[in-house]
This record gives C-alpha cells, structure tokens and sequence, in this order.
C-alpha cells in the first residue's frame, strides 16, 4: 500500500457512467415535489416533536436557550443553508446516488470517500434508532389518551431504565439512613416511584426477570422500523407515495397546533428571553442541529430523479427552506405556551395542552407526532441502502451490496441489513445517545462536501454545473466553520464514540476496500 493509492480519485464522468450499467441501475421516477415533499419529511420529525423541547430546556449536560430557541434555530439554518448549497451543486452536476461519499470520491480520493461513506452509514442508521424512539414516545402516549395500557417495560431501552432505577435509589440513600449497597434491584420495590412520571423506573419496576435480569424492550421502535423497511424494499415510487401522504398528513397537524396554540400563548412564558445567555443558545444550536439534516438525504434519491440537474436543487434547498418557517413558528407559539424549564419531555407540544387538559387536541398532536417521525424515518431509511450500494459497485463492499432486486429495482440485500440494525439499535439504546452521535457524523459530512466545492472549482473548473453554489470559497468556508463551531458544542463522549466508528472503518477499509476497489484495480493492474 502506497500513500498516493490511498488518494485515487474517480472521474466525474466515469461516476455518472456506472449509474448506466443494467446490473446497477434504479429508476429514475421522482420529481421535484417528491423530492422536496421528501426533503420535508426527513427533516420535520422527531426534531419539530421531541428535540424542540429539550432544546429549549436543556439536557443536564447543555444548557437550554429557552424563547431564544428562535435565534438557535436561526443559527442551524445558516449552517444548514451553506451546506444545502454544496450539496445542490454536487447532485446536480453528479446524480449518483452515494451523495457525499460520492462528492469525495470526485475531489478527495478513495480514503475520504471510505471514511464519508462509513460515516454516512453511522448518521443514517443512528438517525432512524432515534427517530424511532421518539415515534415509540408518541405512540405510547396516543395509547395512554385512549385509556389503554401499554407494559413500560416494553416501551423504552434497558440502559435508560437502568439509569432511572439507579438514580432513584441514590434519592433513596440520601433520605434514609442505609446504605445505597443494602437495597438490591430486586429487594426494593420501586413501583411506588413510577408516579414521578419516569416511563423508564416503572419499566425497571414492573419488567418480567430472566436470570434475575430485567427483559427490557421498546417494542413499538422495533415494530415501526420493520414497517418502513418493507416499504422502501418494494420500491422507490411505493416509498415516495407513501411519504408524500403522510408528510401532507402531518405538515395539517402542524398547521393545527399553531392555530389553537396561538390562543394559549402567554407572553409573560417569553421573559426572560434567553435565561442562559449566548452559552445556552450555542448548546441548544447543538441539540437541534439533528431536526435538520433531513435536507441530505434527498442527494442520495439522486440516481432516482428523472431530472436531476433541474429537479435536485428544488429539492434539497425548497425543503430547508420550508422547514425553517416551520421550526420558527413552533418555537415562537411553543415558547409562549409554556414556561421555558418545562419543555424538556419526549412530547413536548402533546405535553403543552395536556397540561391545560386539552386531551383531545394532546391527541391530536400525539398523532401527529407519530406521523412526523414516520415520514421521517423513511428518507433515511432509503438512503442507507443506497450509501452501501454505491460503496459496493465501487467494489469497496462485498459484491452483494450493489445488487439491486429484479422486480422492486430496489438494493433489497442492504435495505433488510439495514432494517436489522435499525431495529436492534432503536430498541435498546437511549435517543440521547443516539442524536448526538448522529449529529457529529452529519456535520463532519457537510464540513468535507463543502471542501469538495473549493477543490472542484480549482480542479475542474470548466465543467458544466447546472446549479452554482455562489460566491466560493465564501459559501463552503462558512459551512465548513459554521459547522464545525457545532461539532465542538457537542460532548466529550460523542466524540470519543465517533472516533471508535472511524476507526474501525478504517481497519476494514485496509483489510479489505483498499485491495478491492474496482479503481485501483484499473489503475494498478490485477492485485494480489
């Protein structure tokens, strides 16, 4: 292995010519509202429903921005804006469906492109395990408004219970005169806690024991991701249509909150504006960054896109741009119904007119929050298969992961291997967890798609782009440090969690990419 192989690069031509090749060919069906409606659906989800909340709040480790939550909305959108610029051009000019991968491949070689395609892998699949747990928040909460019971243990994660159950007996241990080592997990009943309102202590409390060890499992997560797995494997209009209802169904409920909502604000919840000062802003820019990276996955449906030079551009900006208008209004009506401290619950906008005993419109919500992040498990949910298709045409994954199903026209092995990771992870890790390990891998792609523009312009400057990112470098530099000023808000552990993940990817990069890559083989000649 040389250092230069590990910079070859892929020629823009050669990588719009492989979408040709009939073993590796999709459909191209979608159009620019698909494709803007699938922007929407990926990016108004369990940010607008769930992170919102925490965000004005805070989360015990980041401050919350309380009714300044508008300016960290604001901030994220500007980040966010620089780098739907970048992506615009990129799918535009190169309709492949590798989307960032694809973008280092053409201007960074091999060696970045693994790293962002392994990194892709990471937000996408992560992004959709905590996605699904906030669906499983709302469903559980639908189930509570129509007098049904659903088991707690079969509604949240074992470390969070875990946590919760330790946490409680520490208040314990400060009240009494024991020691915290005298109460074991089964000699204390902690049922008399769970009113406290904390789903994961009554799931600790009331779960059936196997080995003496509590069966903890969120069975509604791991139910919705087997849903949206079988419709992205039956093919891509199938997907699209169903998005495009339920992203409809859920922007009307929306709509629906802010109208009754504005009856409940007051004004006196808006002072003071922004109780933790630019700290408070900046950790709550953090958190909420995850609501909106939606807008990326609409570049990996590029290959999908009957017009994409025209079309992907539509696509990836118009859904920003509706989503912000969206967030802000939320943020501003949500802020003014409720004091700023209270809003850190999975349900947030549910939360807000329950309090008021409005059960009927908290329904209403609830509903459409599990519509939210329906919709928005489905973009990604497609989007990962077609990460490890274009990896696995590159030959950089076994062969198997660019197959393509003859009848769906869909990657069918990596779309179930998806949906086995997704299940499995949604069901037994915490959505804390998961968004911020899904928000430093998203930043660190857009940080090297906007350096892909800076290089592209000098490298290859005359090439035909039917879409400009303007004023470069200027656009890309303010993407790469807007970006970047929100990988460092982020803590201590996500990082350390990231840089494992790399890691390993680069080990099986070495192992096996490098010496299978279809371009050093072309380069180099056959290899041992």
């Amino acid at each position: 292995m040389f250092p230069h192989e590990l910079f070859r690069r892929k020629s823009l031509d050669a990588l719009v010519s492989e979408t040709d090749q009939p073993q590796h060919q999709l459909r191209r069906l979608l159009g620019p509202l698909q494709l803007t409606l699938l922007g929407v659906g990926a990016i108004v989800g369990a940010g607008i429903f769930s992170s919102i909340g925490t965000a004005a709040a805070g989360d015990g480790v980041r401050l919350g921005a309380g009714p300044a939550l508008v300016i960290s909305l604001l901030i994220v959108t500007v980040a966010c804006g620089f780098a739907a610029l970048c992506y615009a051009d990129f799918a535009a000019m190169v309709p492949v469906s590798g989307s960032a991968y694809t973008y280092a491949y053409a201007t960074m070689g091999e060696l970045a492109a693994w790293l962002i395609g392994w990194d892709l892998i990471l937000e996408y699949a992560i992004s959709n395990a905590a996605v699904a747990v906030s669906w499983s928040g709302y469903f559980q909460s639908f189930v509570n408004g129509l007098h049904l019971h659903w088991p707690a243990w079969l509604g949240t994660d074992f470390r969070s219970a875990f946590q919760s159950r330790d946490h409680c007996l520490h208040a314990v241990s400060s009240l009494t005169s024991f020691s915290l080592n005298a109460f074991g997990s089964q000699a204390l009943d902690l049922s008399g806690f769970s009113e406290l309102g904390s789903r994961d202590l009554a799931a600790w409390a009331t779960a059936p024991r196997i080995a003496g060890v509590p069966f903890i499992f969120n069975l509604p997560a791991f139910g919705i991701v087997v849903l949206v797995t079988y419709v992205v494997l039956i093919g891509i209009s199938e997907t699209a249509r169903f998005n495009t209802t339920v992203t409809l169904a859920k922007i009307g409920i929306i709509i629906f909150f802010l109208i009754v909502g504005v009856t409940c604000i007051q004004p006196e919840n808006w002072v003071p504006f922004a109780p933790n000062g630019l700290k408070g802003i900046s950790g709550a820019a953090a958190i909420i960054f995850f609501a909106y990276i939606g807008f990326d996955a609409v570049s990996t449906a590029s290959e999908e896109t009957r017009n994409p030079q025209r079309d992907m551009p539509v696509g990836i900006i118009g859904s920003l741009a509706i989503c912000t208008v969206l967030y802000v209004a939320v943020a501003i009506v949500l802020t003014g119904m409720s004091k700023w401290n209270t809003l850190g619950t999975p349900e947030p906008l549910a939360d807000a007119f329950l309090v008021r005993g409005m059960k009927w419109t908290a329904g209403v919500v609830a509903v459409g929050g599990m519509l939210a992040t329906t919709s928005a498990l489905i973009p990604y949910h497609a989007g990962t298969p077609r990460i490890f298709f274009s990896m696995g045409r590159d030959g950089l994954l076994p062969p198997w992961a660019a197959r393509v199903h003859p009848r769906f026209a869909t990657p069918h092995i990596t779309t179930i291997i998806t949906g086995i990771i997704v299940a499995f992870c949604s069901s037994v890790a915490s959505i804390g967890e998961l968004v911020d390990l899904t928000n430093v891998g998203t930043l660190f792609a857009f940080v090297l798609v906007a350096a892909g523009i800076i290089i592209l312009r000098r490298t290859n400057p005359e090439r035909p782009r039917p879409f400009r990112t303007p004023w470069v470098p200027w656009v890309p530099l303010g993407a790469i440090f807007s970006c970047g000023y929100l990988m460092f808000e982020l803590p201590a552990v996500t990082w350390l969690r990231f840089f494992v993940w790399m890691l390993v990817g680069l080990v099986i990069y070495v192992l096996y990419g490098f010496r299978r890559s279809r371009l050093g083989r072309k380069t180099d000649g056959p290899r041992a």
